[in-house]
């Protein structure tokens, strides 16, 4: 047999049919889903008279729209409060779980999945929400879905997909002091561009990716999407099983076992055939800002900013858009632009090594006066878990707010937004436009650690000078 990578392997065992279109009906191992991508699909599927096909197949949170300062019901936000009527509704009608807040297993999608072993080696993946590559951590293959998916995954258990081609990406080396996962996936970004991994798959790997603890890998998955990659991976390995074992969703004793065997077997054969392959050195990369208005226009923290002759054509449009809407100059240096707002949370890095690292920095001052500063954790589990190791004490006395977990201020579905025109430093994996609630609020992408450091500045600072 010839040799096969990960996504050969998976996509093979999961393909009901070939399409004469050249696409491929999928089965959908895992179906995830919240309150704002479902309501429209589970009306469809009442208006056609269909039931749900596999509801045990489906798990279902709410995240987007949750509010963070107080979760009394019903919401003060009434269409809110309306999403979550619908999500409950639902999943009561159609049989599906749902973790729901309170139940100690509530938190954004892309963390309770993985927290809780529902999100497996070798799975199909599929949920209404653009980052579900996140899920690629383990060895799946995890797509994010529109609304009229959702309703045909919950009717038929599949979806129609292209077979994307397979790019290799190798990062070499080590990584330096308070260089971490997210500095990464911005190089990564930053290197091919947020339209470079259109049609592609990414497979993760090299002795960076191999070192990383799955949170770690959970992150650089997440943003596979703004690169434009249809998903991202890494092959599962040790760290995967050691992760896994325990978890509630996995099996236990002898067929645990099993699944691991099966488990690493999974991952790409030597001689695999990839349709590209690129390699980065750790050692090359920063503690990474972005400056623009889409994640690829990043740069290290000890940089200047790019001046707008050394893009090429096609793309000096984009950077004087961006500089124009930043309000920032070219040859000026990133690190020292001021900051009104610093957040710290999201499904790229709302987990509990995020928040150590955070911690880490912030119990070494005060926030900055004028600064609003906000800590979400991911998920409940995550919340419970550093609530026992005093992490939300340490950020109180620095003068950052604890929420309740949710996706918060990295989409601003909630309360919890930006004002006019605040800058923010912020831990999650967009800065778009108007992004954060505000449509002239400012994203600065960075890892947690820089989000703290720059709380405490009051502007971005180079978190090695902190640690």
């Amino acid at each position: 047999m010839a040799a096969r990578s990960l996504l050969d392997k998976v996509w093979e065992a999961h393909t009901v049919r070939e399409l004469d279109n050249g696409e491929t009906q999928l089965f959908v191992g895992l179906h995830l889903i919240h309150e704002v991508t479902s309501p429209q699909a589970f009306a469809m599927l009442e208006e056609m008279d269909l039931p749900v096909r596999f509801p045990s197949r489906t798990v279902a949170t709410v995240d987007h729209i949750i509010p963070t300062h107080s979760r009394a019901r019903p919401l003060q936000d009434a269409l809110a409060e309306e999403m979550m009527q619908a999500l409950e509704e639902n999943c009561a009608r159609s049989g599906i779980r749902l973790l729901e807040p309170g139940s100690g297993r509530q938190g954004i999608v892309h963390v309770v999945g993985p927290e809780l072993g529902f999100t497996q080696p070798g799975m199909t993946i599929a949920c209404g929400d653009s980052h579900t590559s996140t899920h690629g951590a383990f060895g799946a293959v995890a797509v994010g879905i529109g609304t009229s998916q959702v309703r045909d995954v919950l009717a038929t258990q599949c979806i129609l997909m292209a077979r994307p081609q397979l790019r290799r990406i190798e990062v070499q080396g080590s990584l330096g002091p308070g260089t971490y996962a997210k500095d990464v996936i911005l190089a990564i970004i930053r290197r091919l561009g947020v339209k470079g991994g259109v049609g592609f798959a990414y497979e993760y790997a090299g002795d960076v990716i191999d070192a990383m603890s799955m949170e770690e890998r959970l992150t650089v998955c997440n943003m596979s999407i703004e690169a434009g990659a249809r998903c991202g991976y890494v092959n599962p390995d040790v760290t995967t099983v050691d992760y896994l074992r325990g978890r509630e969703e996995v099996p236990r004793g002898e067929a645990f076992d099993t699944a691991a065997r099966d488990w690493l077997e999974l991952s790409s054969d030597p001689e695999a055939r990839y349709d590209d392959r690129v390699e980065l050195s750790g050692a090359d990369i920063a503690p990474s800002v972005s400056w623009g208005i889409n994640p690829g226009q990043n740069l290290g923290v000890d940089e200047q900013l790019p001046r707008v002759a050394e893009f090429p054509d096609d793309e000096q449009p984009s950077v004087e858009e961006a500089y124009g809407y930043m309000g920032l100059q070219p040859g000026a240096a990133i690190a020292g632009t001021p900051i009104d707002v610093a957040f710290i949370g999201s499904c790229t890095n709302g987990r509990i090594s995020d928040l150590r690292e955070a911690a880490r920095v912030a119990q070494q001052g005060s926030v900055a006066s004028g600064v609003r500063a906000l800590v979400v954790p991911g998920s409940e589990a995550v919340a419970r878990q550093a609530e026992e190791e005093g992490l939300p004490e340490v950020f109180r006395q620095a003068g950052f707010e604890w929420r309740e977990p949710g996706c918060s201020m990295c989409l601003a579905m909630n309360p919890d937004k930006l004002v006019g025109r605040e800058f923010c430093a912020s831990s999650s994996n967009r800065n778009f436009k108007g992004r954060q609630g505000s449509p002239t609020g400012r994203t600065l992408l960075m890892s947690p650690a820089m989000v703290a450091a720059a709380a405490l500045q009051g502007a971005v600072r180079d978190v090695r000078e902190v640690l």
